[in-house]
């Protein structure tokens, strides 16, 4: 059963989801780009069989959160829905655009946060070191190059992409992402999952775009935080075989986070990361509770 509410939150209201029994091991999982708070149903089942408190929501933007332009990392939003529901310590797990919030919070939110897990995530802009675009499939390398021409560039390249996205049926997803899709992630996106993604997809984006528009930007300017900062467990997930956040970004994540555990797999992309070893996910956060 996934309950939702919403929270005010500084003059906004963010629309949040909730699964599980109200156990004192919360886990907020942070979606990627475009997304939306829409649980996976293969995610709430794994939480409920460990006993979790599984907490999602629509970052600014989307579906039902209020925008909010110009926001930088999740850090804030995240704290403040947890006193909204008088969670003291919690657990954050982020996939792909939602991996650079998991750590925000790892940061910035040290006395709340026992541990967070960054599956297939985005490195900063400009790394250092990393040639951030590389290896990204075509699809991507537009969208940041539309990023970082502005806003006038960025909005009607979104707008064609979205209008794309939201017009297939869901067995017709994988073509609209087809440069961006290694065989194991084309393999896993069907059925059921596809199914999800499509619904997901429309109640992130189907009204409006700003949650996007937001999430890219973001995405190219620096981070309100350093890696080194960082003092709490951090669990990284990363495969070789993806295609949307190539695996570099990853390496060099872990090269940087102080203690992180890092598994670098060589057979996973970047949808399978996600959705196969959620199970390890879950595990690796409550031993740390």
């Amino acid at each position: 059963m996934i309950r939702e509410r919403r929270v005010p939150v500084s003059g906004r209201t963010l629309a949040v989801l909730e699964a599980g029994d109200e156990s004192d091991h919360a886990v907020v999982a942070v979606h990627g780009t475009p997304g939306s708070g829409l649980l996976w149903r293969g995610l709430v089942e794994d939480a409920e069989a460990r006993g979790m408190r599984l907490l999602a929501y629509d970052r600014p933007g989307y579906g039902g959160s209020d925008a909010h332009p110009g926001r930088t990392d999740a850090a804030g939003d995240i704290a403040a829905i947890a006193d909204a529901l008088g969670i003291d310590r919690f657990a954050v797990e982020g996939g792909s655009g939602g991996g650079p919030h998991a750590l925000a919070c790892a940061a910035l939110l040290p006395d709340r946060v026992v541990g967070a897990a960054c599956l297939a995530g985005v490195a900063p802009y400009p790394a250092e070191g990393l040639d951030w675009l590389d290896g990204m499939g075509q699809d991507n390398l537009d969208e940041f190059a539309a990023a970082l021409a502005g806003r006038e560039t960025l909005e009607p390249f979104l707008r064609l992409q979205a209008d794309a996205i939201l017009a297939a049926e869901p067995e017709a997803i994988a073509d609209a992402l087809r440069s961006l899709l290694s065989p194991p992630d084309a393999a896993v996106l069907t059925g059921e999952y596809a199914e999800y993604l499509a619904e997901a997809t429309r109640r992130a984006i189907g009204e409006r775009l700003d949650g996007w528009i937001d999430d890219d930007f973001a995405f190219v300017k620096r981070w309100g935080f350093e890696l080194d900062e960082i003092r709490v467990p951090v669990q990284l997930l990363h495969g070789a075989q993806d295609r949307f956040v190539p695996i570099a970004h990853g390496e060099w994540l872990a090269e940087r986070i102080p203690g992180v555990d890092a598994d670098l797999s060589a057979k996973d992309g970047h949808l399978t990361i996600q959705l196969e070893r959620i199970g390890d996910v879950h595990a690796w956060l409550l031993e740390h509770f």
